[in-house]
Formats: C-alpha cells, structure tokens, sequence
C-alpha cells in the first residue's frame, strides 16, 4: 500500500488522493485502486463534500473488474473502523455520545459506535440549522441509535458530559476546548485529511493515549498530528500503536478509567479495497449493480 499521491487543485478549493492497493491473506486476494475528492465549498453547493470511487482489479489477470462508488463505502467503513476503535479504547460504562458535523461521515460514526456500546444519548453540534435539524430528525431512533439525539448550542455543551467524542469536519482548528472534556473520553478523530486541518486540540493530544490507522499515513496526512508534532507538543513516538496493534493483542490499550485516548483516523486504502471487495462479492451473489461490457 504506497503512500497516497495527493494532488490539490488551484483555485478550487479542493483536492484529490489516489491510492493503489494490493491485499493478499488467507481469506482472499483484492487488488484496487482509491480515488476521493474533498470539496469544502460543496456543503453550500448542495453536493458531498467527499466523492470518490474504489476501481477493482483482478488480481489475477489484471481485467477491470467493478467500480464501485466510494462515498457510501468510505463512509460506512469509516464508521465501522470508529466503531472498533471505541470497542478496545472507551469505558465499558460509555453511554453519552457527541459527534461533530452532520454530514454521512457523522451519521455513520453513529450508528456504528452505538453498536458496541449502549449509548443513551447523543449530541450533536454544527454550524448550519437546517443540517443539524435534518440529523436529529433521520437518526434519532434508528437502528440502535437511541431516541434522545439533541443539537449542542456550544461546542463546550456538546462536550461537557460526552463519554466518546467523534469529530467529522473538514475543520482547519480545533472544534472543542481541552479544558471543556471530562475525564476518561474517548475520541475519534476522522475529519482531518490534510496537514492544514485539525479538528483536535494539541494539548489533548499530548496527554491522551493516541493510536492511529496507519502510523505513516497519519503522520503524512493527519493535520492534528502533524502541527502538533511541528509546534513541539508532542513527537512522532508519542504515537502508542497503530489499530492493528490493538486487534492483534501486541498492544494494550486503555490502562485507566481517567485516562483519555484518541484514536486518529485518515482512511486507508486497504480498508477501502477489502469493502470494496466484500460489496462486489455480495453484488454478484444479488444480481445487484449493472454489468458494462469492458474490452
């Protein structure tokens, strides 16, 4: 998995990230390529802020196999990998959640994290009304999703008795206060793409336990780590483990109920292509999607 080439575009406002990908263990082989596009400015233009598509090879002959869409794919695994992350790291006792934004990406931390805790209440804070009217409306509820889902007036209300904190913006500063958490969250960090976003405070970061996705891509990509570590608040060993680490028992994980941890995720590709293969797979097998002739 090579580092993603990530290409900004003048004037725009935007930028794109292609990844290649080649996976091959016992339970199967996938070979794929990511391309995603981040948009800022589309949140007023009535368009996803993240597009992007995931192109699957056989990795056997090298054919075209399917492209499948990346936003809900990305967005869904997002979520799911959110959700593992908080199964090793938050309390057991978790039961408050507040998420950042309102965009796919929020909603599907949501509804993943609230299946591997049993979260009571959430709360959710953004910028736009009608957006985070829309949220409450199409996720309190639903699924496992508790019914009590409230907008936060203040970023430091919306974290004020939050167990597990997810951010998902596009955000260039900190979206919260350090002093505003209480003792023992957990948070995700999902927003931050690039090295000029950060949706995390530096003084947080220096006293949590921190784990990332993929160590080299978080320090490639994640902004909150990378003006951190160039402020000098905290080092590139200041990373504890990647997640892996932690699935595979090489690491452990929280050590104290009062002990804060983060886990920093910039996506990689390798998830993508597995998902994206799992989504072929099960395409195939419903006769769902639309077959196009390929020479």
């Amino acid at each position: 998995m090579p580092a993603c080439v990530r290409l900004v575009v003048p004037g725009q406002h935007g930028e794109g990230c292609a990844a290649p990908v080649h996976v091959h263990n016992p339970e199967g082989e996938a070979l794929g390529f990511r391309l995603t596009t981040v948009y800022p400015d589309n949140a007023g233009r009535g368009r996803p802020v993240i597009q992007g598509a995931v192109l699957l090879v056989d990795p056997v002959t090298g054919a075209l196999e399917a492209l499948v869409e990346g936003g809900a794919l990305t967005a869904i695994r997002t979520g799911a990998t959110s959700a593992v992350a908080t199964d090793l790291l938050a309390r057991r006792s978790a039961r408050t959640l507040t998420v950042f934004g309102t965009g796919v990406q929020a909603r599907t931390q949501v509804a993943a994290i609230c299946h591997v805790r049993e979260i009571e209440s959430v709360r959710v804070y953004g910028r736009d009304s009608s957006s985070l009217r829309a949220f409450v409306s199409e996720t309190a509820g639903r699924g496992r999703v508790p019914p009590d889902v409230q907008v936060a007036k203040t970023p430091a209300e919306a974290v004020a008795r939050a167990d597990i904190i997810c951010t998902a913006t596009t955000s260039s500063t900190p979206v919260f206060a350090d002093r505003d958490l209480r003792t023992g969250v957990h948070i995700n960090g999902i927003g931050s793409y690039s090295p000029l976003t950060a949706e995390i405070p530096h003084r947080t970061l220096a006293r949590s336990l921190l784990v990332v996705d993929s160590r080299s891509s978080a320090l490639a990509e994640a902004g909150d780590l990378i003006q951190a570590i160039a402020q000098g608040v905290i080092t590139p060993e200041h990373i504890r483990a990647e997640l892996g680490d932690l699935v595979l028992g090489r690491v452990e994980g929280r050590s104290a109920p009062d002990q804060i941890t983060v886990f920093k995720s910039v996506g990689i590709a390798v998830q993508d292509a597995v998902a994206a293969s799992i989504a072929l797979k099960n395409a195939r097998a419903g006769e769902i999607g639309r077959e196009c002739p390929w020479p």
